[in-house]
């Protein structure tokens, strides 16, 4: 398989071989691709398991959702 890339990208694999991180630009490649693998993955698990919580009567009305996420991550309610 042949990859073009941006040069910006192009650039952070090279240093990334040149550190040492990995033994060649392959393994730099292949390594980003396992990380969205799994990325993907989590979330399709995230979404069932949400589905399944619907499913079962495990839900909170929507207001109180986004006051629990505003007061999770300390954003102002007025924001």
């Amino acid at each position: 398989m042949l990859l073009n890339i941006p040069p910006l990208l192009e650039q952070f694999v090279k240093r990334e071989v040149a550190n040492g991180n990995f033994p060649d630009e392959e393994a730099v490649i292949e390594y980003a691709l396992g990380l969205m693998l799994r990325d993907q993955e989590e979330a399709v698990l995230g979404i069932r398991a949400g589905l399944n919580d619907v499913g079962a009567g495990r839900t909170q009305p929507l207001d109180e959702a986004f006051r629990d996420l505003r007061r999770e991550f300390g954003i102002r309610s007025d924001t």
